[in-house]
């Protein structure tokens, strides 16, 4: 794994370290606090995947402007803007290794500057002077939003079905990895067929991503994770390994799964007990099933283009979302 992430790194330096002066050019200049509070989120080791996608699928299309890396700051504010608002709903105490913003400048200040960061998105997008580009920021918005409703509503419910979970990492994760795949393909004016691949391959990777990203939360390595163990189950996340598990287990065994689940302060010991429940019932390989599905399908999406540099970079991507241990 650590091969593969060096490999990716030593491919794509020059693109990240581009992104990241974009990212610090365009939060100026605004007021201190916002930059404060931005810097905080923005710069506490984020893997600028979703901006690098972008940068990745428009040079796959052949583009050859300049305005690639600005635009695709998009990516990382908006996710940054959903990562400060989410801290504050869901009552999270890390992010990243480090106190969540609220926590610091209280909820008020985290949620303005949540809502800069959206608008600073759609501001970018709107310099590009494409209909097409600002409405599907618009719509990614608003998916990402109604994805945390969702998600809020049916907080700590152990009758989630599979369904309902799909259709929520699907709005909250997939829909920003599809758009900053198939946005490339518009500022590149290349062909539908292109753009569909490319949202095809984005779309997939999130929901894999996402998948995977709720798998790492049934570990006991809570310096990797960069949060408490058990963080997302303790904050009512019912993800995919327990739906699964939960529905195949017997009367006794979901019956101690619901308990310690319904704890939401459940120690380390019974969490042990909880994961090897779910690995009894299939609930973690399930998952990692479902999401080697979806990179299946989405390294299918790119064999439209020609092999090249930039599409190996994009499978080995993929490949990695798989794998990770972060």
């Amino acid at each position: 794994m650590k091969d593969l992430k060096n490999e990716i790194l030593a491919m794509v330096g020059k693109d990240l370290a581009e992104i990241e002066i974009a990212l610090k050019d365009n939060l100026n200049p605004y007021l201190e606090l916002v930059s404060d509070v931005a810097n905080h989120i923005l710069f506490a080791g984020g893997k600028r995947l979703r901006p690098l996608l972008m940068v990745l699928s428009s040079r796959i299309c052949g583009y050859k402007g300049s305005y690639d890396k600005t635009l695709s700051t998009i990516f990382e504010y908006l996710h940054a803007a959903t990562l400060l608002h989410d801290d504050l709903v869901d009552g999270a105490e890390l992010r990243r290794g480090k106190t969540v913003a609220n926590r610091i400048w209280g909820n008020p200040t985290a949620v303005l500057v949540g809502d800069f960061l959206l608008a600073r998105g759609l501001s970018i997008a709107a310099a590009t002077g494409k209909p097409k580009i600002i409405k599907i920021i618009a719509e990614i918005t608003e998916n990402m939003s109604q994805g945390e409703i969702k998600q809020l509503i049916r907080k700590g419910s152990l009758d989630l079905t599979e369904e309902e979970y799909l259709d929520v990492i699907w709005r909250k994760t997939a829909v920003l990895f599809r758009g900053a795949c198939s946005i490339s393909a518009i500022i590149a004016n290349a062909p539908k067929r292109f753009e569909k691949a490319l949202s095809d391959y984005g779309y997939n990777l999130g929901m894999a991503f996402q998948i995977t990203d709720d798998l790492l939360d049934y570990t006991l390595d809570a310096d990797a994770l960069g949060k408490g163990v058990g963080a997302d189950l303790k904050e009512g996340k019912i993800t995919l390994p327990v739906i699964y598990a939960l529905k195949k287990a017997d009367k006794t065994d979901r019956l101690r799964m619901e308990s310690i689940i319904k704890k939401n302060k459940f120690s380390v010991r019974e969490f042990k007990s909880l994961i090897e429940l779910l690995e009894k019932y299939g609930g973690i390989a399930y998952s990692k099933e479902r999401a080697k599905e979806h990179i299946e399908k989405g390294k299918r999406a790119l064999l439209l283009f020609e092999p090249s540099k930039t599409r190996k970079i994009l499978e080995y991507i993929a490949d990695y979302a798989l794998i990770r241990k972060a």
